[in-house]
């Protein structure tokens, strides 16, 4: 039950933190870095930041963010599924 509450909170602050970064990007002010919303991303917030990208349109040219968040979240969901199944 834990981990269920765990992966929503850390998507829900993952797919804020995209929404974020692309109104601060809009007003030129000072941004979440990329090593923060890939690190979300890897922590479990790979369904949020997935989101993010897709809902916000944001990162979505970026190489690492558009190969490397879906990747990341396709092993989440293979971990996932392996702890559930074992």
């Amino acid at each position: 039950m834990m981990l269920c509450w765990y992966l929503l909170i850390i998507n829900l602050v993952a797919f804020v933190c995209y929404g974020v970064d692309k109104l601060k990007a809009k007003r030129n002010a000072p941004r979440v870095s990329e090593r923060t919303l890939l690190l979300l991303a890897l922590v479990g917030g790979g369904v949020g930041a997935w989101l993010g990208m897709l809902v916000w349109r944001h990162k979505t040219k970026h190489a690492k963010f558009r190969f490397g968040v879906p990747i990341l979240l396709l092993l989440q969901v293979a971990l996932y599924w392996w702890i559930a199944v074992r």
